[in-house]
């Protein structure tokens, strides 16, 4: 893929991605009501939680670029490269997560968009993902006052994890 196809191809996932994760419906409290359905849990089962994106990044050789090309269409400033972030220009966004566009750090490093999911036990998650079959590119890692980070690999796409 070319340049100019990969930038476009990525500025048009990026407004879906930023978009967020549907919400789960709380549980039913009202005690009227059978304990029965979606919203029930008895002490077998886990709440599910609502998915939160914690962290977009998006690796390009055109960082300078799609960091303007965001800005203008979704109105975020990007500041300087942070170093612990793989010198990723980031921008906040409003659910409290990040944005961050970086080069790639190695030659073999593909372009990739890379949403990091925000989970309460990383090493619990990583293992569900390995156990559905994925393989962990980066286990956990942290990054000194940011929280702790990793990648799997499952079915030929990133996915990447976030604990705060």
């Amino acid at each position: 893929m070319t340049t100019a196809p990969l930038r476009l191809a990525v500025l048009c996932l990026v407004p879906v991605l930023l978009a967020g994760a549907s919400k789960i419906d709380p549980p039913n409290t009202d005690r009227d009501e059978p304990r029965q359905g979606p919203g029930y849990r008895d002490d077998n089962q886990a709440v599910p939680q609502p998915l939160r994106l914690q962290y977009l990044e998006i690796v390009t050789p055109s960082v300078n670029e799609t960091c303007d090309a965001l800005a203008k269409m979704h109105g975020v400033t990007f500041g300087e490269p942070i170093a612990e972030f793989g010198n990723a220009r980031t921008a906040k966004l409003k659910n409290g997560g990040r944005l961050g566009v970086r080069a790639p750090m190695r030659e073999t490093e593909m372009p990739v968009v890379r949403p990091y999911l925000l989970v309460d036990d990383i090493e619990a998650a990583v293992k569900a993902a390995e156990t559905a079959g994925a393989i962990v590119a980066i286990p956990p890692m942290e990054i000194p006052g940011q929280g702790t980070f990793s990648i799997y690999i499952l079915g030929g796409i990133e996915h990447g994890l976030w604990q705060l």
